[in-house]
């Protein structure tokens, strides 16, 4: 049996099988109702088609003539520009226009914002959502796009909130005390951290905490 990733754009026909797939991977949150529903997917695609990317591995089974294809990781992102603070404090909700991408601004915007990133839990480990934030980078790139932000989630804060703050838990995350694995896995795809913000979104593992972290673009 052998595998091959093709890193791609999300179609129409899609959509169904990035919901199933966001379901697996973000349990916790599916359990109430914080995955995309079908019409905000649609309503990416049509706004910004080039910011929404998926991982489809392909699957041939030696001796059967047979190929499998399935989605294992998608992302979201628009195009959006802080002002007049460009580290403003903001929710995921004011950044995504409520989700929906209607706020995205191709125009004047300088910014790629990461709304969202998911892998299935059984291809977790494997370089596939550093193929992901690869194809962000190259996109910025592309765009000419000065960076790449996102607010990313405190996994573990709620085992270390009645002793750290926010901020104390993230610093202790860069200095190897606290195992966080989305926090070390966007450091160690070059993102830094620049701040907590507060009330980000509901999210009982952050506490609503989000961290705000960027990625300058080397070539703008």
């Amino acid at each position: 049996m052998t595998c091959k990733i093709n890193i791609r754009n999300i179609h129409k026909n899609d959509i169904s099988k990035i919901i199933d797939l966001q379901e697996e991977s973000f349990s916790d949150m599916a359990a109430y109702g914080m995955i995309w529903p079908y019409s905000y997917l649609e309503s990416h695609i049509r706004v910004f088609p080039e910011g929404q990317i998926c991982a489809e591995i392909t699957i041939n089974q030696s001796g059967r003539r047979r190929t499998r294809r399935k989605i294992v990781a998608s992302a979201s992102s628009l195009i959006v520009l802080l002002h007049p603070d460009e580290y403003m404090e903001h929710t995921w909700y004011d950044i995504t226009g409520y989700g929906m991408f209607t706020n995205h601004n191709p125009s004047s915007g300088d910014t790629l914002y990461g709304a969202d990133i998911s892998t299935h839990p059984d291809f977790r480990r494997q370089g596939i959502a550093t193929m992901l934030y690869n194809a962000r980078k190259e996109l910025a790139i592309k765009l000419k796009l000065r960076r790449i932000i996102i607010g990313g989630r405190l996994y573990n804060y709620y085992k270390y909130a009645d002793k750290l703050t926010a901020s104390e838990y993230v610093e202790n995350v860069i200095k190897g005390k606290i195992i966080d694995p989305v926090i070390l896995f966007q450091l160690k795809n070059s993102f830094r951290f620049i701040k907590i913000l507060s009330g980000y979104l509901y999210d009982r593992r952050s506490l609503n905490y989000a961290a705000f972290m960027e990625w300058l673009n080397p070539f703008y």
